[in-house]
């Protein structure tokens, strides 16, 4: 008797186990279903070349709910602006604080190495405080300098999308201190030592982006290879 409601109380807990995990992976799912439902709205002319912008613009709009807005900037790529699928791995990173110059860390969601290495290099991180059904909360996005004046603006990148001549365009995208906010860094911080020795320590962000970094624009054939790089430096 004693096994038999042992052996039913294992079954019971696999299935929960299993309902619940496939409830999550649903949750998740939904993120990048939605988004891609939206895909056109969001690019009118489908080229999404390095318009993490217009992704982060679309989900500030629509998604009013903290927890939602947090999810769904996890299933874009804030560089290259493809689509990431559910459950990727985020990449651990340091980037300078605007204005401070100060060292933070956090998680960033890429498509591809690359990215991660010309974001770490080419943008910056912002605390911005902003409103939400819970009330205001604080997120550090990631932002470029107005790229709406450069001569070389490069030509795969829809100008349309961000610019109104010179200047940003506010109907679509969004804008802090005059710079382009084109994504968010998760559970940002300020370094420590120990996130240091992390970050030197991981194949990507230690070995791969100074490599990377090293190498002349025009070398570059991986990732976005010259095209965000330009719309940043």
């Amino acid at each position: 008797m004693f096994k038999l409601v042992f052996s039913f109380f294992l079954f019971f807990i696999f299935i929960f186990t299993n309902i619940i995990i496939s409830i999550a992976n649903d949750e998740q799912g939904k993120y990048y279903q939605n988004l891609s439902k939206d895909w056109l709205s969001i690019f009118p002319d489908g080229n999404r070349n390095a318009a993490g912008p217009k992704f982060y613009k679309h989900i500030s709009d629509k998604y009013k709910s903290f927890s939602e807005f947090k999810d769904y900037n996890k299933h874009y790529c804030a560089v290259s602006g493809s689509l990431i699928a559910s459950n990727s791995i985020p990449q651990f990173i340091n980037m300078k604080e605007d204005i401070t110059e100060k060292n933070m860390c956090g998680y960033y969601y890429k498509c591809c190495w690359p990215c991660v290495c010309d974001l770490m290099k080419y943008a910056k991180v912002k605390k911005v405080t902003k409103k939400f059904q819970e009330g205001f909360k604080d997120i550090y996005v990631l932002i470029i300098n107005n790229p709406c004046t450069k001569k070389d603006f490069p030509e795969k990148v829809n100008k349309n999308y961000f610019c109104r001549g010179d200047v940003l365009d506010n109907e679509q995208v969004e804008i802090e201190d005059g710079k382009l906010i084109i994504g968010i860094l998760h559970e940002a911080k300020y370094c420590k030592p120990s996130d240091f020795r992390k970050i030197l320590a991981n194949k990507v962000t230690g070995r791969f982006c100074p490599i990377r970094n090293r190498t002349p624009i025009n070398e570059l054939k991986s990732g976005m290879g010259d095209i965000f790089i330009k719309l940043a430096r």
